[in-house]
């Protein structure tokens, strides 16, 4: 057609222009085709000459002595002005242990685009890099075979709670009752299950709550409980668990997540990485690095750079911490403080991964996990248990870990399973098999079913039925025992039965793969990185001290308005003030240790879990803490001394001024060595505070000042002697009163300052002021000796012995069969109710106002954390929403995603207003109407068999992590919201019933005071004594006689006056103690009661106020409600003991028996108590944790003291500052 519309010529031209067209692409692709070759012989020149370079520097490298040049690597010279760690400058050679906290986050950034992906080719790397040179890696396969596991559990009468009475009935019974009467059911857990965990596979442990899962994976790590009767074979490489630690060769990863809050993440997983070591790292990569210098191998630099920096040992911050954090995820939360229930820090996803990578940092070949993924969306899953799986798969590790359930993806990563119920193992064997299994025993899974949740429901009474296939068949339950039966009959469990049969070849095992010693680290690497971390720790509770020094300033100031020197006067009257001042200034210092019971008791759970999992020993943790406070408690001292000695006027002899200040150094570290003691003995905070209340007031009580020496009974010399306030009294009297100043005579060759002792029965010679402080740094060293044996063989606080109601027992007996018997341990502890099969009663619809919640742009910030703003963060704010807007509709359930950290938590807790901390922008609209209905949300969330059970701690007693979550919803229903977002005595004194005369002359002044003995035989003794005063009659009535003798003019005739002669007498003496000790009887009294009530209702409140804050949030009550029942329930309690109280000490101590006494007597301890329990509740309501209400109750203790008119008498006290 073309041809027809143009002609001959232009056709002709049209050829002429394609040829030229032609000829000119061919000479433009002859000049690019040149360029490509210029280019590509550019970059291969450029190829070659870093080739060269690379080996040139690798050949220096080789050169190096052995131990240099497995810590010498090639590293990434970066531009640091780089962001992206892309503009590479080439290769440098440094020192690997010595890189630095940038240098190392650049590298781990440079190897890490796609965590999944490139994690498995630097898997994939040193793998290939170990074959090369055929080096072994150390392999652990675990075999567990006939092992069963049983506890004791008490049958009761009556209820199973512990409560005050039932309490008391138990211990009554156990007296009365003979041990051949006591009812105990043995409870099993695990029954007879067998196994084997390989080496190079990935398991997973399936089964439903409470179906003895985490029991089997204790047991396996050699971490079970010495209470339970543990039966069977365990064995890692053919070696018993005896033969080896099992602590340091596997790694046991708990459900609950348990870390001090003051640290941040990295220093966490830093720590943990310094207390594992290194393991066999560096012997693979010394060999590995022998041989490719004998081979001429040039290994890859990266590859080679990261295995020698996590082959180094004793870093304090290791390079595999950095990849661990990055893998994990941790990497942006890893400058975060860790935080708890009080103070902010990572989410509850971010907690759980940091406890999975506490272990995983370590050099362990064998992996327990329990249940890992609480609290972890479905992706972050899904990616940590893939790179377990190249961590297992490439590295030669054993793993076995327990998921509730698993999305069908991360199911998929596994290479067996091993399913359990009723303390049973059903299946153990390859996953791909375990679907075949089922539908050889009638029960086939669905096509779109996950087969983790098919597995779990198969097992289940409940949910078995819809999954039976064979359907010319009539359905009947298939039982747990049925299943165990079919596995071990099929060629799956004979093939197991087999293996185990044929022992393990212990030649076969690496020499590295099993632990034989108990720590990773020499002793002193093992005592530096316990200093860094207490010296890390005091750092971030540095307020704490520096609020304890503040108020000890505040405390001597007032101290010091009340004891002025202008006001005291060097003679008897006055002495008496100077010993109050040297009481009470031991006495602050004493209280002033009383906040360490806290602090050492919250630390007592990280510890012991550190401990057991052979981290460090004892003496590795109280070293630090002792010595690292020894400055802390010299601070104290010296503030004290330094401000008090010399305005309160003690003797001005420089020299005695720094005997105070030894003298009250050495008492302060006494006290708080003292209380550390205590608490790593009683190991609860309400033990504690209970048991060190009762220290203090012994020491008050055999001091010396309250109740002097003298007027103690013989028997109890050994109180005075073994208490340490004690010394200190001696040594701080002994060094005042035997200063110049107070030798004045006053009588009889006795000095104003010897008189003062005599009284206090403290009259020592001034040698015993350093046999005092030697006496002390004993105490010190024997408690210090006594806190480390305490932590090294006392065990932690664990679950209480299992209780049961006889009832209770009978009805399980009677609806389970011996034969097919359910754990009944585990479904009383984990809530598994027995199944009801009558009739359904209709279920309540629960009332509320349907409401919307609309938000808009909804922003929240918070303070950008200290550790991160030193890594280089310039923010002041750290923005944790960003613009979010949305709404929520009534009857739409909807479903808030996102990965582990985006957010999730913090938007709900924003739009139910729970924030109480932070900067909130943007609108929320929502409303509510809240009513009860306890009973049936109990039982719609299925808490109703456990509804009278003890709540207990995380980790330690009460409910399980299952019955926890279902009970946190439970708390929230019943608030019915319209809207629901779902993400813890006093000693009497003798009595006295002689009769007592008081003899007064002319004027009202005493000349006898003091008893008349039988037929009045000590008033005449006393009187004829007296030089001039004739004897008594034969026959004559004393009381004539005695009015005879004293009158006045017989007193001056003799010259003589008998109210002075009374005033200088012992029994004038005597009876002034005696007054003295019936004071001291109440101070003691009201100290003891006062100090106990506070002390021991802080722990409790503190735990209390964060179910208070959820609660209020939620809408469930007022917090006067709140408050008023908590004051409220405190009454009758209290009114008992000040009954008991006044009904034992009273008539002892030998008080007025008049009623009118005998009541108010009552009613001032019944209203003291009060006061110290409401004491206590206002402090913890005004601080922020529990150790900052201690510090308080510990000042506030010192100033009711200082002001109760016992230490400091009162005309002083109210001349000076009338409060």
């Amino acid at each position: 057609m073309a041809a027809q519309l143009v002609g001959p010529e232009e056709i002709e031209s049209l050829r002429t222009e394609l040829a030229e067209l032609g000829r000119s692409i061919r000479s433009s692709f002859r000049s690019h085709a040149s360029s490509f070759r210029s280019i590509s012989s550019a970059l291969s020149d450029h190829q070659t000459q870093e080739g060269e370079e690379i080996e040139l520097q690798w050949a220096a490298v080789e050169r190096l002595p052995t131990f240099r040049r497995i810590t010498t690597a090639l590293f990434e010279e970066t531009d640091g002005a780089c962001e992206n760690g892309d503009a590479s400058k080439g290769k440098k050679i440094v020192n690997v242990a010595k890189l630095g906290a940038q240098e190392r986050h650049m590298f781990i950034e440079k190897l890490f685009k796609h965590i999944e992906h490139d994690n498995l080719r630097l898997l994939q790397k040193l793998r290939k890099r170990i074959d090369k040179v055929g080096v072994q890696l150390p392999a652990v396969e675990v075999r567990y075979r006939n092992l069963s596991v049983e506890a004791e559990c008490k049958v009761v009468h009556g209820s199973p709670l512990p409560t005050l009475w039932n309490t008391a009935k138990g211990i009554l019974s156990e007296f009365v009752n003979p041990p051949w009467s006591k009812q105990e059911a043995k409870i099993s857990i695990l029954k007879d299950v067998s196994g084997i965990i390989k080496p190079r596979r990935m398991t997973l442990l399936l089964g439903p709550p409470g179906c003895g899962k985490t029991t089997l994976l204790l047991a396996l790590s050699g971490k079970l409980s010495h209470s339970l009767k543990v039966t069977g074979e365990i064995s890692y490489n053919g070696y018993r668990l005896e033969e080896f630690v099992p602590q340091k060769t596997s790694a046991y990863i708990s459900q609950f997540d348990m870390h001090i809050p003051e640290i941040t993440v990295r220093e966490t997983i830093d720590f943990s990485a310094q207390c594992q070591g290194i393991g066999s790292r560096a012997d693979i990569m010394t060999e590995v690095s022998r041989r490719e210098k004998q081979a001429r191998i040039v290994p890859d630099p990266d590859v080679d750079a990261y295995m020698k920096a996590v082959s180094i040992e004793g870093l304090k911050s290791n390079l595999q911490t950095d990849y661990i954090l990055k893998i994990l995820g941790l990497d942006i939360c890893a400058d975060t403080m860790v935080g708890d229930a009080m103070r902010r820090g990572i989410s509850g996803g971010q907690k759980k991964r940091l406890t999975t990578g506490e272990m995983i940092v370590g050099p362990t070949k064998a992996l327990f996990m329990d249940e890992i993924s609480n609290g972890l969306d479905s992706s972050t899953t899904f990616q940590i248990v893939s790179c377990l799986q190249h961590l297992v798969h490439i590295t030669d590790a054993t793993a076995l870990i327990s998921l509730l359930q698993p999305a069908p993806e991360t199911f998929d990563l596994f290479d067996d399973v091993v399913l359990m119920a009723e303390g049973k193992i059903v299946y153990h064997g390859p996953r791909s098999n375990i679907c075949k299994f089922f539908e050889d025993c009638g029960f086939r899974c669905p096509e779109r079913k996950g087969v983790a949740d098919f597995l779990q429901e198969v097992i289940s009474r409940k949910d078995q039925a819809q999954y039976w296939c064979r359907t010319e068949q009539p359905y009947s339950y298939v039982s747990v025992d049925h299943f165990v039966m079919k596995f071990e009959e099929c060629h799956l469990g004979q093939k197991l039965n087999q293996m185990l049969s044929k022992p393990f070849d212990k030649s076969e095992s690496h020499k590295s793969s099993l632990s034989f010693s108990k720590y990773s680290l020499p002793k002193w690497e093992l005592l530096k990185a316990c200093t860094r971390r207490e010296f890390l720790l005091m750092k971030r509770n540095s307020f704490v001290y520096v609020f304890k020094t503040t108020q000890l300033v505040i405390i001597a100031a007032i101290t010091m308005t009340v004891l002025l020197r202008t006001r005291l006067a060097v003679d008897v009257l006055h002495a008496n003030d100077y010993m109050g001042a040297i009481f009470y200034a031991l006495l602050l210092l004493v209280v002033d240790g009383f906040p360490e019971l806290q602090m050492t008791v919250s630390r007592l759970a990280i510890f012991y879990k550190q401990k057991e999992l052979c981290f460090y020993p004892a003496w590795a943790y109280v070293i630090p803490a002792t010595v690292l406070k020894v400055p802390l408690s010299f601070l104290e001292a010296i503030v004290w001394t330094s401000l008090t000695y010399y305005v309160i006027g003690f003797s001005p002899e420089a020299g005695r001024f720094f005997r105070q200040l030894l003298l009250l150094f050495v008492i302060h570290l006494t006290s708080v060595s003292m209380f550390r003691l205590i608490a790593s003995i009683c190991q609860t905070m309400v033990a504690s505070t209970t048991i060190g209340s009762l220290f203090i007031v012994t020491s008050l009580m055999f001091g010396g000042f309250i109740i002097p020496k003298s007027s103690m009974p013989a028997w109890l010399d050994w109180g005075f002697w073994l208490s340490p306030l004690t010394y200190g009294e001696i040594g701080l009297c002994v060094n005042e009163f035997l200063a110049p100043r107070w030798q004045k005579i006053v009588s009889g060759n006795t000095t104003i300052g010897q008189q003062t002792l005599e009284i206090r029965g403290l009259n020592y010679h001034d040698y015993f002021y350093w046999i005092s402080v030697g006496v002390l740094i004993g105490f010190t060293v024997l408690f210090n000796i006594g806190f480390i044996l305490a932590l090294t063989f006392l065990k932690p606080p664990g679950r209480s012995r299992a209780i049961i109601s006889y009832d209770k027992y009978h009805q399980l007996q009677g609806k389970i069969d011996d034969s097919d018997r359910v754990d009944i341990y585990r479904r009383l502890n984990d809530g598994n109710p027995i199944p009801n099969t009558g009739a359904k009663k209709g279920r309540m619809v629960l009332p509320f106002e349907p409401l919307a919640i609309t938000f808009q742009d909804l922003q929240y910030y918070v303070d950008t954390p200290l550790e991160m703003r030193k890594r280089g963060y310039a923010q002041k704010k750290l923005q944790l929403l960003s613009d979010i807007t949305g709404t929520f509709r009534p009857g739409i359930l909807t479903a808030l995603m996102g990965v582990s950290g985006a957010g999730k938590t913090t938007l709900m807790d924003v739009l139910c207003g729970r924030k109480t901390g932070g900067n909130i922008n943007g609108e929320i609209r929502i409303g509510g109407y809240p009513k009860e209905f306890v009973n049936e949300v109990l039982e719609i969330i299925e808490l109703d068999g456990i509804k009278d059970s003890l709540v207990g701690l995380p980790g330690i007693s009460g409910l399980s992590p299952d019955q926890r979550k279902r009970l946190t919803i439970a708390v929230e229903f019943v608030a019915n919201p319209s809207i629901i977002f779902m993400d813890e005595p006093t000693t009497g004194l003798d009595a006295r019933a002689a009769a007592i005369l008081i003899l007064l002359k002319i004027g009202g002044r005493i000349i006898y005071s003091g008893p008349l003995g039988q037929h009045s035989s000590r008033v005449i003794e006393y009187f004829e004594n007296v030089p001039g005063v004739p004897k008594i009659k034969d026959n004559y009535n004393p009381a004539t006689w005695i009015l005879e003798v004293t009158s006045t003019s017989v007193e001056t005739g003799l010259g003589v006056d008998f109210g002075r002669i009374y005033e200088q007498s012992s029994l004038y003496k005597n009876n002034q103690q005696d007054l003295f000790i019936m004071l001291g009887s109440m101070y003691i009294a009201v100290i003891f009661f006062g100090i106990n009530n506070c002390s021991t209702v802080l722990p409790y409140v503190a735990t209390e106020r964060s179910v208070l804050y959820r609660e209020k949030f939620a809408g469930m009550y007022s917090p006067w409600a709140y408050s008023f029942a908590q004051v409220l329930v405190e009454v009758p309690y209290l009114f008992i003991v000040a009954i008991i109280y006044v009904v034992i000490v009273y008539p002892m101590v030998g008080y007025s028996m008049s009623a009118y006494k005998i009541f108010w007597a009552f009613y001032a301890m019944f209203c003291t108590l009060l006061c110290f329990n409401y004491l206590g509740m206002l402090l913890v309501s005004l601080t922020p944790n529990i150790q900052i209400a201690s510090i308080l109750a510990s000042s506030a203790y010192i100033m009711l003291i200082l002001f109760s008119g016992f230490v400091v008498p009162k005309p002083v006290s109210f001349q000076i500052i009338k409060l």
